[in-house]
């Protein structure tokens, strides 16, 4: 299946990138369920903000000694193509922050800020309100399609496959070609900050380490081989960026991200995701 934005991707990558590397980006390509706002008539497949739908008797999600969790977004999972992606064929994901983000995006407390609700289809549920001292944001409806993406520079899995290109690691290790692929690949993929499955888009680094650190506890340094390979155990379920429209804005125009193990989705074990979050 020719994936929507496919090809420019792939242009894209024969332009950023030496030859060879540029095979390896090409063959890491992944689908994703990019999310916009759903103009009338078009098919809604979830929103943010607003209130969520929980099963009856489920309290309200919480963070420890912090209080009542802010409901981010809710996203249909009948709606999305789930064999491309994954994901449950029916039921709900609900997201949830805690409004006071640890400021470093790699602390282990942010683990403990956020939680992800799966709601099969079938359970009984009831609309929700925000209780006392969470959050609230507006109503965007949702609409969407599955789009190419592609992996962030340092994104482990790209370390990984090009991690035999001797050749090219000067080019490789030089920053500054990052910042021009993320840069194009950004535009490539119509800057759309909501997502679901598929490659992160990061604001700063990959946010498969932030998420390994934060395992693995801060005093262990970006570079240490520990942190790649526990890394390389995760990928992206959700991100949802500032939004306006929804009076949401995370730090300086940053992004939430919940990411979990490829075992732990097929298991619909959605407790076991991470979270990380990044901004300008």
């Amino acid at each position: 299946m020719v994936l929507k934005g496919q090809a420019a991707l792939v242009r894209l990558a024969r332009r950023q990138l030496p030859p060879a590397a540029a095979d390896r980006w090409v063959s890491l390509l992944r689908p994703g369920f990019l999310l916009r706002e759903a103009d009338d008539g078009e098919p809604v497949v979830g929103q943010l903000g607003g209130v969520p739908v929980l099963p009856d008797g489920l309290a309200w999600p919480q963070r420890d000694g912090y209080g009542p969790l802010t409901f981010v977004a809710e996203i249909d999972c009948g709606q999305l193509p789930s064999d491309s992606l994954a994901m449950p064929r029916s039921g709900t994901l609900s997201f949830f922050v805690h409004s006071d983000l640890p400021v470093a995006r790699e602390e282990p407390e942010n683990l403990a800020a956020a939680r992800v609700v799966y709601t099969p289809a079938g359970t009984p549920v009831t609309e929700r309100d925000p209780p006392a001292g969470a959050g609230s944001h507006d109503l965007v409806e949702l609409t969407g399609g599955l789009h190419a993406t592609g992996p962030a520079w340092d994104s482990p899995v790209f370390r990984e496959a090009i991690a035999d290109l001797a050749d090219e690691r000067a080019y490789l290790d030089d920053w500054k070609h990052g910042d021009s692929l993320r840069q194009a690949a950004w535009e490539a993929e119509l800057q759309v900050p909501h997502r679901i499955g598929g490659h992160a888009s990061p604001v700063q680094e990959a946010v498969e380490l932030d998420v390994a650190r934060a395992r693995l506890g801060v005093a262990v340094a970006y570079d240490d081989p520990a942190v790649h390979r526990e890394a390389l155990r995760w990928t992206l379920l959700a991100q949802f960026g500032s939004e306006h429209r929804a009076g949401m804005m995370w730090g300086d125009c940053g992004t939430l991200y919940w990411l979990i193990r490829p075992a732990d989705l097929a298991a619909r074990n959605f407790e076991a995701a991470s979270f990380t979050w990044q901004c300008t």
